[in-house]
């Protein structure tokens, strides 16, 4: 890895510098479980999660990879922007990153607070979890590369979950590759390897916004089998659930916490598209005469 400073550093006190100690005392605060989805294998589920609450993510039967959609849970056009957030966090994401949302409103939406996988860090081939630099799968691209029709990649499950909140394919957007292990080899392309996760593993999130969120089981299992290529074959094997838990926490330690403003009620240059003002009453008197 390149020894160069980030792009996109954090002044002290603005909304990038993350008050660690606030999300460990969310972490540690007591909580209640108030709700548990299961999302099943090569399909997807969704859940919601207030301002404040915590979500949790986990491996109940076997390693499996999860693509994760968020939107704001009233206005679906903002939504999670893993570009942004590969930027201003970093390519894999654990404690303490945040999940930034789409222009205009460019705020996190969730933080993480927890993951029992923080220490994996980066292995022999350069592999990292929680993979922000691929997307979900999809039935266009496996069209292309085997010539099949497979109506179960990420994408389509993605899309048929979200049905019931009238959303579309069109509102399916990139993901966060939960407890995916990937990196960029020699030739700068990207790689999967099978994920390092077992049964009790699992990532946390703290709920900035209330939010919307959709996520499928891969149909790749946990990617210990080729999807494409030569070796290519049928991973169902390697295949299954996964479990979200979701949390009331004690309001005392929310005392401070409040929601974030979007960007845009901070920016007000209008793209520099200045309107000019019109002097009505004197074009009357002109048009008029």
């Amino acid at each position: 890895m390149a020894n160069v400073p980030a792009a996109y550093q954090a002044s002290k006190g603005s909304i990038l510098d993350v008050d660690k100690s606030f999300y460990d005392r969310v972490r540690e605060a007591k909580r209640e479980l108030i709700d548990e989805v299961i999302v099943p294998l090569r399909d997807a589920n969704t859940w919601e999660v207030k301002a404040g609450y915590i979500f949790r993510i986990k491996v109940i039967q076997g390693p499996q990879v999860g693509d994760l959609n968020i939107w704001n849970l009233h206005n679906p056009k903002e939504r999670m922007w893993a570009s942004r957030t590969r930027q201003l966090q970093a390519a894999h994401i654990s404690t303490y990153d945040r999940i930034w949302s789409n222009l205009p409103y460019l705020r996190p939406i969730v933080t993480i607070i927890d993951d029992s996988l923080a220490h994996y860090g980066m292995d022999n081939d350069g592999g990292r979890v929680h993979d922000l630099l691929g997307t979900r799968c999809d039935p266009y691209v496996n069209k292309l590369l085997t010539g099949e029709d497979f109506d179960f990649h990420c994408h389509s499950n993605l899309t048929r979950a979200i049905q019931k909140y009238g959303m579309s394919e069109f509102d399916v957007h990139d993901v966060l590759n939960v407890f995916q292990c990937t990196g960029l080899n020699n030739e700068d392309k990207y790689f999967m390897k099978a994920s390092p996760t077992k049964v009790g593993d699992y990532i946390e999130f703290f709920a900035e916004i209330d939010v919307l969120c959709a996520m499928s089981c891969c149909p790749g299992g946990d990617l210990s089998i080729d999807l494409w290529g030569e070796d290519r074959r049928d991973p169902l094997e390697t295949c299954n659930p996964l479990g979200i838990e979701i949390y009331r926490v004690d309001e005392s330690v929310l005392k401070d916490f409040k929601i974030p403003k979007p960007a845009y009620e901070y920016y007000k240059g209008n793209h520099g598209m200045a309107l000019k003002s019109v002097d009505w009453e004197e074009k009357k008197k002109n048009i008029c005469k």
